[in-house]
């Protein structure tokens, strides 16, 4: 992954061939023109879930049309994210016996579970 400072609060990630755009928003001095990269982390988690939550269901050939999650986030005194949770909203036809089994594959997000067990970050500058 190589990532590319632009312009004003602007930093793009070209990685398997995708560009991902970020910004700041208005109020950090940024032009609020892409998500900030703290929003795609947290949207990572939530469509890591969903990714889960569609194949479980897929595999069992259940409708997602009408199945929908949604990620709040808590944050500590000193505005730290301190705890998140995910509700997965199914449909009244959704099978009953599948209701906690759906939670269980929606908590295989490998996102999350990389938050459980951090990798070791090493940052190095090189010149020329």
């Amino acid at each position: 992954m190589e990532i590319y400072l632009g312009e004003n609060k602007k930093v793009e990630a070209h990685h398997k061939g995708f560009v991902i755009k970020t910004d700041q928003s208005l109020k950090a001095g940024g032009d609020n023109e892409y998500p900030a990269p703290f929003d795609l982390f947290l949207a990572s988690i939530g469509t890591c879930a969903g990714f889960y939550v569609k194949d479980f269901c897929n595999l069992r050939k259940i409708d997602v049309s009408d199945i929908k999650l949604e990620l709040k986030t808590h944050r500590n005194e000193s505005g730290m994210i301190n705890k998140v949770d995910i509700d997965i909203f199914l449909p009244t036809d959704f099978p009953a016996k599948y209701k906690e089994a759906v939670v269980k594959a929606a908590n295989q997000c490998s996102v999350k579970k990389h938050i459980f067990e951090p990798p070791e970050f090493s940052i190095s500058s090189h010149i020329g």
